[in-house]
């Protein structure tokens, strides 16, 4: 038995909040495949897998509504691996002190066969895997406030010894975490398997202090899932590259198990010194997804083994068939009773998630006290 699976049930529900984006998303169909989202002050960050780009939505009084979009480039903040028109899968946001963190997936990717594909077609598409550089990166971006105090992501902030740069793990030369793990004992012999096929697949970021997690979707270990902890820095010598800080074992990153029922790691977000942990299947599958409460993860010394009280299961959420996949949760500010909420955003959300003015429905769920 995972955690705390007894005392779980289905996530209480208490709101909606709905976001708007502008006719260029609409009409690509990136407002529907969201997989990050983040809150800072009174704005919203989100980002999808199929683009190079993080949105900006600025939220109304009440915390109801984000609108007003704002599309940033990353190829206008780093320089990417693949170039500014490939995607970037982006997975997991985090914000942090100054700085705005994006993570790709790291995955390769495999062809699918559609209704319109039979025969020798079908099978050529199945045997057809794809690698893209931009999905093979860890992006950290200084943010400024504009003249009406909304948070901007800048290539430079600051001057002299405050100065901060934009920077980039990952690249054509061996430096991204994909190349790192290649050699793992234990992730190594996935990174040339295709993510839905429990293959590599990074999914999720937290930060918190000097700190980097991300959480693996896949692969799945006999049940158990990957998290690594990492110490980036930027490079002295080339201010738009980051490093890895060696750890205590010599490694450049620390990997922590979590028995989350056969689950992947589909999001991360720091509560206090506690990790929440969204969880949901590595294959291709809709269900079953839960939201964990790692005790203490956010403070962990040591590569750990993470089950029984220190890994609670919070709750069951909702999906559906073949759509409204929970992909990216945050923490929103207590209520009146003292209970904090997340906000969770879905890709492929459902017909009924969907406005007629092109907006999207997110849910706020509220967490029972720690």
């Amino acid at each position: 038995m995972t955690g705390k699976d007894t005392a779980a049930g289905s996530a209480e529900v208490a709101g909606t909040v709905r976001l708007r984006f502008h006719r260029g998303s609409r009409e690509q169909d990136t407002h529907v495949n969201l997989s990050a989202v983040r809150l800072d002050g009174h704005c919203l960050w989100v980002a999808g897998d199929e683009t190079a780009t993080v949105e900006r939505l600025v939220g109304s009084d009440d915390g109801t509504e984000y609108d007003q979009q704002t599309t940033f480039h990353l190829a206008d903040l780093v320089d990417l691996p693949g170039g500014a028109d490939e995607e970037a899968d982006i997975e997991g946001l985090a914000r942090s002190g100054r700085f705005l963190w994006a993570v790709g997936s790291h995955s390769l990717k495999r062809k699918r066969i559609k209704r319109k594909h039979d025969g020798a077609k079908a099978f050529a598409r199945l045997a057809t895997v794809l690698g893209e550089d931009n999905r093979q990166m860890l992006v950290r971006i200084p943010v400024e406030p504009d003249a009406e105090g909304l948070p901007v992501p800048v290539r430079e902030s600051g001057v002299g010894t405050e100065r901060l740069t934009a920077a980039v793990l990952g690249g054509p030369k061996g430096e991204s975490l994909r190349d790192l793990l290649a050699d793992d004992e234990h992730l190594g012999p996935f990174v040339h398997v295709p993510s839905k096929d429990n293959g590599l697949d990074i999914e999720g970021i937290a930060v918190s202090r000097e700190r980097v997690y991300v959480g693996m979707r896949g692969p799945v270990l006999r049940g158990w899932a990957v998290l690594l902890e990492l110490s980036p820095y930027v490079d002295a010598n080339e201010p738009g590259r980051l490093r890895l800080r060696e750890m205590d074992d010599g490694r450049q990153y620390v990997k922590h198990l979590l028995d989350l029922g056969g689950l992947g790691v589909r999001d991360l977000c720091p509560h206090g010194d506690d990790l929440l942990v969204l969880a949901g299947p590595t294959m291709d599958l809709d269900g079953p997804v839960r939201l964990y409460r790692w005790r203490g993860g956010c403070v962990v010394e040591a590569p750990t083994v993470v089950r029984g009280d220190d890994l609670v299961h919070i709750a069951d959420l909702p999906y559906g068939q073949g759509d409204d996949h929970a992909e990216g949760v945050d923490v929103v500010a207590a209520e009146a009773d003292g209970r904090d909420r997340v906000l969770v955003v879905y890709d492929s959300p459902s017909r009924e998630r969907l406005g007629d003015d092109g907006s999207v429905v997110a849910d706020l769920l509220r967490l029972p006290r720690p």
